[in-house]
């Protein structure tokens, strides 16, 4: 079976499920228990949206149909026998089933079943961190209206990507010095959810100061303040102060927006798998896999794509953020800073985080 390289999994079904064939027959028992609406179909005419609906829908049943039969091969030792639209198909699984993206309204999840039923009992403090994490929206940039993911982490500082924070910003005279650059703002908006409309009152805070940019890691933070008459600044999240034990395994979560990106993932792909909907908040579980400490990477296999960059990685057994997710490249995992191993840098230090 050969790997996608514009796939957003991070890992194969064979290493995410433990009993891929009974992952299949669960995925077809949910597939025969869905009854359409009704069996009237009407013409492009009549109801052009409806019709294309229906049309996803049916392709979107076509899609793991062949991933239940790609699991079913890869159960039984098969694996020579999956073809294109089969590992297409357990990758659409994987995304569904093994590390879902699950869509965030009104700062809460929809109950979740097999798997990450687990999620269900840490309601509380999920919805906690997802109220902690936003959007960073810019303006006056040429090209881009947002260009990550924020958190806060302080009284009143939130942190991202260095890489993000390069989008607005711009080192100032001195090598520690960081201003906006010329003409551009940034905000961020911790409502940007399914459904929501944008401006429709929901907390949003302005970004009034660089506190720095780190020269040697993907990380940067960033002061905030509320808007004229905007709700009270929330918080910060508790931040890992040391490294939890029994790593490789552990299950995490991620909280991020992922964005649609012709440039990684292959546009028909997302388009099936995540029916059209970027850019707003979604809870990615996952596992956490192993600390490269040569250089200073904790590795996780949530399901992100661009837009996710600078979003936390919490540890799913006390919602401290273990990471600040950069970057990943599929079949060896995603990409985060563990940020234990932060706890002494002089920016950090400077900027006074929630080490819990």
């Amino acid at each position: 079976m050969g790997s996608r390289s514009g796939s957003p999994v991070a890992a194969g079904p064979g290493q995410i499920f433990a009993d891929p064939g009974a992952v299949a027959e669960r995925v077809r028992r949910r597939l025969a228990q869905e009854v359409p609406e009704s069996a009237y179909e009407p013409t492009a005419d009549e109801a052009p949206g409806e019709h294309v609906a229906r049309f996803a829908e049916r392709e979107r049943e076509r899609v793991l149909e062949a991933g239940a039969r790609g699991l079913e091969k890869l159960a039984t030792g098969r694996d020579d026998e999956i073809g294109d639209d089969e590992s297409f198909g357990m990758e659409a699984i994987v995304l569904l089933e093994g590390r879902p993206a699950i869509l965030v309204q009104g700062a809460d999840f929809p109950p979740q079943e097999g798997d990450w039923a687990v999620l269900n009992g840490h309601r509380t403090a999920i919805r906690t961190s997802l109220s902690r994490v936003g959007r960073v929206d810019v303006s006056g940039h040429v090209s881009l209206d947002w260009v990550g993911t924020a958190f806060f982490v302080g009284p009143d500082v939130v942190m991202t990507n260095r890489h993000v924070a390069l989008e607005f910003t711009a080192a100032g005279d001195r090598r520690d010095a960081w201003t906006f650059r010329p003409g551009l703002g940034a905000a961020l908006d911790l409502t940007r959810e399914y459904g929501a409309l944008p401006g429709a009152g929901g907390p949003a805070y302005t970004v009034t100061d660089v506190v720095g940019v780190h020269q040697d890691v993907d990380l940067a933070l960033l002061r905030v303040e509320p808007g004229p008459g905007g709700a009270p600044l929330p918080a910060p999240l508790a931040v890992a102060a040391d490294a939890p034990a029994d790593l490789p395994g552990r299950p995490v979560y991620v909280v991020g927006h992922p964005a649609w990106d012709g440039r990684r993932n292959e546009p028909e792909s997302m388009r099936r798998i995540f029916m059209d909907v970027y850019n707003v908040k979604r809870l990615q579980p996952g596992t956490a896999n192993e600390l490269v400490a040569e250089r200073n990477v904790l590795t996780h296999d949530c399901s992100t794509l661009g837009g996710n960059s600078g979003s936390p990685v919490f540890d799913l057994a006390d919602h401290r953020v273990l990471g600040l997710h950069f970057g990943g490249r599929y079949g060896f995992g995603n990409y985060a800073v563990p940020l234990w191993s932060m706890l002494d840098d002089p920016l950090v230090r400077q900027a006074g985080l929630n080490y819990v």
